[in-house]
């Protein structure tokens, strides 16, 4: 347990799109990175250059006085990670939000969760002060600590159980994951007319500011809420070489209809 509520160094495990804008906003602030561990030489290798950090790709030569261990991968590999990391009492938290905390239980005395809420691309600049961070620790003392990690970084600083930031996690992955690859489809449509996607630009701003302003339900338009079923008719048919969007498009529509039929 470290002597004061102040993190003052960091092991970051993972050089993917988390670990790489996390350790930025983290460096801003004067967080000292004492090694960048993972998988793969270049992304570990690039990402210990930008924090200052030494790199491994070794386990067995993690630093060990580090107050904080950032295990920032896929979530597939965070238990295999957890199993080979031999800690004495540092903190060790995970970045995941559908991941529960309870993988550290029994294995390390010190733990939790440090999730931000936000899509990353490396290279893409993010304003991390907007993002949500969601926490978690097995005890008050570590919450403690990552409320005042978390502050620094962010103006939005939450405590979210393991069922609960779960939960989180779907509906981010609705409100993000799913609707980008509505984005995706839309731009393959457009291509084959030779129309640029940039002149939906407008509408998907204005569909997310009207989403984060009112209840996004009261905002849905198109065919589907006014039942326009000829309109609906003729864009399947122009689908019908694409069934697998076909079928996306009839889903959609249809639950649309029902979903609004129970909302409002």
């Amino acid at each position: 347990m470290l002597m004061s509520n102040l993190i003052q160094s960091v092991v970051l495990i993972g050089a993917g799109n988390v670990a790489w804008h996390l350790g930025m906003a983290l460096k801003k602030k004067k967080i000292d990175f004492l090694q960048v561990l993972g998988r793969t030489i270049e992304p570990v290798k690039e990402l210990a250059g930008i924090l200052n950090a030494d790199y491994t790709l070794d386990f067995e030569k993690i630093n060990v006085n580090a107050d904080l261990y950032i295990i920032s991968v896929s979530d597939d590999a965070i238990v295999e990670i957890i199993k080979k990391l031999y800690l004495q009492g540092q903190l060790v938290v995970h970045t995941a939000g559908s991941i529960p905390m309870s993988v550290f239980k029994g294995r390390f005395e010190n733990y939790g969760v440090f999730y931000p809420l936000q899509t990353f691309t490396k290279g893409h600049e993010v304003h991390f002060d907007k993002v949500p961070v969601c926490l978690e620790a097995n005890d008050q003392d570590n919450m403690n600590i990552l409320v005042q990690l978390a502050g620094l970084i962010s103006q939005t600083v939450l405590f979210m159980n393991s069922e609960k930031r779960a939960k989180l996690h779907l509906a981010a992955v609705f409100a993000c994951n799913f609707t980008n690859h509505m984005y995706s489809i839309a731009n393959r449509i457009l291509k084959k007319e030779q129309i640029d996607f940039s002149i939906l630009h407008p509408l998907i701003i204005e569909t997310a500011l009207k989403a984060t302003g009112m209840n996004p339900a009261e905002a849905q338009t198109g065919p589907a809420v006014r039942k326009n079923r000829m309109r609906m008719d003729k864009q399947m048919k122009m689908l019908e070489n694409d069934p697998a969007i076909r079928e996306i498009y009839e889903i959609l529509s249809d639950n649309i209809r029902n979903y609004l039929a129970n909302e409002l």
